[in-house]
């Protein structure tokens, strides 16, 4: 199946060498979780804050489904 990712901030540093500014399609199996497929990206989970699955706050446990948008956002700092 085929999801769409995004990196936001400082995590787009994980896109492939050469990426763009749009998003990721990957490629994962089906029954595929959000955790795992960013683990094929190479983007270590503790870097990650909020994720969205098609604009809905969700948890790296989700289960994706063909054509599903991921958003992953790190923790902000600021003040």
């Amino acid at each position: 199946m085929h999801i769409q990712v995004n990196l936001f901030a400082t995590l787009s540093r994980y896109k492939p060498a050469g990426g763009t500014k749009e998003a990721l399609t990957m490629t994962c199996e089906d029954g595929a979780t959000i955790q795992e497929l960013l683990v094929q990206i190479g983007l270590p989970m503790e870097q990650v804050k909020l994720i969205f699955l098609n604009g809905v706050h969700a948890q790296a446990d989700t289960v994706l489904r063909d054509g599903d948008r991921v958003g992953v956002f790190p923790p902000v700092g600021g003040g």
